[in-house]
């Protein structure tokens, strides 16, 4: 809507817009309220030929009056010939954004008779003038004369409707007008008395047009309309879009109005509620909070960067009302700054004899981790500035990769902090979240440092080996800063957006296998193998530490319950079958549950658990020496495996059908391990006269391999002389020592290839009851891994080739 058109309208020249021109291009008549008989007279008689006044930023319509002003010179020579022309002239609109006609083409063909109806010439050379619409005229013809334009006009005839058939049209836009003036702060009442009272169909479209503010191309358009019926309906189209946006006006500025209404008010009564406060002589709570972290700020020693952050989001803080959203953001955000251990760190404990006798109390064995950490001690005793190292820990469950953490804070005198990263989907779990989210927070390290309360701690990072990453992020490359010795000194947080020293955290982190960490994330770490126990291990770990523990978590002491050597050897060797101590631990808790329950119904005041009891208390034993019995004919062999859990004992089964040389493979297995199983079958084939057998069996023979424990998934080159000596024995119909286990990779020039995992595997060896292990010889440099134990119950045999093999496997 024009307000402004509305206002010079109402004080000058709303009279104008009653007089209706008769659509034969005679002079109008007084039937809707006349014309002056000045104007009259002037326009007695239609020109055909007129200048033309271009340029103007408003489209005139018939009937409407309204102020002009001109200062160009041009301008004034193109009005004094103008007022020689009877005062009439055709104003029309340009095409061109400057308003300027540089040919004819930038002129409408479609404009308005327009009458100068009053002049005035300024003091300062301005001239002004009034100008009244009469006509639509059609410019037939434009040409320049004396650097003007002029136009040769024609007056069309109107095409009215009979006033039946657009009453309805009528009716609409002259109730949509006057809803659209009543939404209108300040709207003229004489214009809107002037709608009421305009019957002329085409006077009233025209007017309407004038008065709402559109396009000029678009009031152009219904001036160019000389159907009233279609002129009408494009005005009440038109009026229709402007009463939208000015419902929508008025309803953004009532809110705005309402929300400056309501900040007004609030911001008097929090003056008021202050002078209140200060009456009763209390402290108002928001200065108190501003003074509060001011003060907690000055108090702590905070890096200067730190500082700088704290001090622009203080000063943000106190220009926030205290109950808008932002507040808090801010609030807590200053609350991270101030509570973080920017510069706090725990004194170490570098005396080494001390932490060595810590990390044998904690536990037992395990001396290449304890020798590890003793050596980080000493450096760091010799140069303080040494940068905090990377450990991974990589082994079986229940080993004891997580609790050594602990023991490393203990013996080290640091905090203890762990994270479990296991199944880990999102970066922002590492790096935080941007503070413009909704319940942002930093990520788990600086969360982890947080509670530490020191930037030195031992920071345990378990399950590294589970990561996952999916659309949110790869969390194993947000590790990838904090884990790097040479970046994770200006470590940043998103959420912080601050750098924060983690150079001297001693990071250390699990695994149960190497080969599903990142090459990226796993070339920052220090890989140290946790093996598996031996069963006299597990006994010294079990009477240390698994006994005393479950005794006092069962409300025990020793008066109650206690074991012999026998019961723990039984349970160990029939009841678990594992690298780690969990299921063993879980049996012993068993066992104290039951003795808890009888000591508490007073059924017995004290137990001493013995191998015989163990049955009654456990069930039957869930692992019997089963080697001597699978390894009982010919084509069966004993292998050694290596898996996420361990070392293991794996049986290898040969069998011969008559068909046409064909091999079967089943149990599981992988590509590797298929591989290998024709590695073997070739080679045997290619050598059946060394090893006594008819090379037509192989034609009139299909033969099948298979491994036991088919639901669980097998793969890897360290089965294939195990596969071999299967089919050997099946082929020469000898049967293979009962007390004989094997592990190595075979080629087709029959060579022993190395593997790894041998000392899990010489673990499960022993475990399993064998005495004698046939290892490549290329493996003899892994012979001091293993352990002690294990060495002295088995016999190692170390051999390059097949052949090598055979007096030791073969029986006769």
């Amino acid at each position: 809507m024009n307000n402004n058109n509305m206002k010079t309208e109402k004080e000058d020249y709303t009279d104008a817009m009653m007089s209706d021109p008769a659509p034969d291009g005679n002079v109008p008549g007084d039937e809707n309220g006349g014309q002056d008989e000045e104007t009259a007279n002037l326009t007695r008689k239609l020109p055909e030929r007129v200048p033309v006044f271009p340029g103007s930023d408003n489209v005139i319509f018939p009937g409407m009056a309204l102020p002009e002003e001109v200062q160009e010179e041009h301008h004034k020579k193109l009005l004094d010939k103008i007022v020689m022309n009877d005062k009439l002239f055709i104003s029309t609109a340009t095409k061109t954004e400057s308003g300027q006609a540089e040919s004819k083409d930038d002129l409408y063909s479609v404009g308005t008779l327009c009458v100068i109806i009053q002049m005035n010439r300024g003091s300062d050379g301005t001239m002004s003038f009034i100008i009244q619409g009469l006509y639509r005229a059609r410019l037939e013809e434009i040409y320049k004369d004396d650097g003007f334009w002029w136009a040769k006009i024609t007056y069309p005839k109107e095409k009215i409707e009979e006033e039946d058939k657009i009453g309805a049209l009528v009716r609409n836009v002259r109730e949509q007008f006057l809803s659209l003036l009543g939404s209108v702060p300040g709207a003229p009442e004489e214009l809107k008395s002037l709608v009421e009272k305009l019957e002329s169909p085409g006077r009233l479209a025209d007017m309407v047009c004038a008065h709402i503010d559109v396009p000029a191309e678009e009031k152009q358009d219904v001036l160019e309309t000389f159907d009233v019926k279609e002129r009408i309906e494009k005005v009440g189209r038109l009026l229709a879009k402007e009463l939208e946006f000015a419902q929508i006006t008025n309803k953004i500025r009532r809110q705005a109005r309402d929300e400056i209404n309501r900040g007004q008010k609030e911001f008097f009564l929090r003056h008021q509620l202050k002078a209140i406060k200060d009456e009763l002589g209390e402290s108002d709570t928001h200065s108190a909070e501003i003074d509060d972290i001011k003060e907690q700020l000055q108090q702590k020693d905070l890096p200067r960067t730190v500082e700088e952050a704290a001090e622009h989001e203080l000063g943000r803080l106190e220009s926030i009302n205290p109950a808008s959203p932002e507040y808090n953001v801010v609030r807590t955000y200053l609350d991270w700054l101030i509570k973080l251990p920017w510069k706090e760190s725990n004194e170490e404990n570098l005396h080494l004899k001390n932490a060595s006798t810590i990390l044998d109390e904690d536990h037992f064995g395990l001396d290449k981790v304890k020798e590890r950490i003793i050596e980080f001690l000493a450096v760091r005793k010799l140069r303080k500035d040494m940068k905090g190292s990377i450990l991974c820990f990589v082994g079986p469950p229940g080993t004891g990769k997580t609790s050594i953490g602990k023991s490393i804070a203990r013996a080290t005198g640091r905090e203890y902090v762990r994270v479990s990263l296991g199944g880990m989907h999102d970066e922002a779990e590492i790096k935080g979240h941007r503070r413009t989210y909704v319940g942002a927070l930093p990520g788990q390290l600086i969360l982890g440092i947080n509670k530490a309360r020191s930037k030195n701690p031992v920071f345990m990072l378990d399950e590294v080996d589970k990561l996952s990453s999916n659309f949110r992020g790869d969390p194993a490359s947000a590790l990838l800063e904090a884990l790097d010795p040479e970046q994770n000194k200006n470590f940043t947080d998103q959420y912080l957006d601050l750098p924060f020293d983690l150079s001297e955290v001693l990071f250390i982190c699990t695994a149960n296998i190497p080969d599903t960490i990142p090459p990226a994330l796993r070339d920052r770490m220090e890989i140290l193998n946790f093996a598996g126990y031996t069963e006299e291990e597990k006994m010294k770990i079990a009477e240390k530490y698994l006994v005393p523990k479950q005794i006092e978590a069962h409300g025990l002491d020793d008066t109650n319950l206690s074991f012999t050597e026998g019961a723990l050897s039984s349970i160990i060797s029939s009841y678990t079958r594992e690298a780690g101590v969990r299921n063993l631990e879980r049996n012993i808790a068993s066992v104290c549950r039951k003795v808890a329950r009888k000591v508490a119904a007073k059924e017995i005041e004290r137990a001493r658990v013995k191998k015989r009891d163990i049955p009654n208390m456990l069930g039957p034993a869930q692992y019997l020496p089963e080697v001597a019995e699978r390894v009982n004919e010919p084509g069966v062999a004993t292998g050694l495996a290596w898996t996420q859990a361990g070392g293991m004992v794996m049986f290898v089964e040969a069998s011969k059908m008559q068909g046409k040389g064909k091999i079967t493979l089943t149990g599981q297995l992988g590509d590797v391990m298929k591989e290998s199983a024709q590695a073997a079958l070739t080679y045997i084939r290619a050598h059946a006269d060394s090893f006594g057998v008819d090379p037509k069996m192989f034609q009139t023979n299909d033969f099948h391999i298979h491994v036991p424990a088919g639901a669980i998934p097998k793969d890897g080159p360290s089965a294939g002389i195990t596969m071999a000596l299967a089919l050997i024995s099946l082929c020469t119909d000898k049967k293979l020592k009962h007390n004989v286990g094997m592990t190595g990779e075979i080629t087709l020039r029959g060579k022993v290839l190395p593997v790894g995992g041998i000392k899990e595997k010489a673990i499960a060896a022993k475990s399993a009851g064998l005495d004698t292990v046939i290892l490549p010889k290329q493996n003899e440099k892994d012979l001091p891994d293993i352990p002690r134990q294990a060495k002295k119950k088995l016999d190692f045999n170390f051999v390059g080739t097949i052949d090598d093999i055979l007096p030791l496997a073969l029986e006769g």
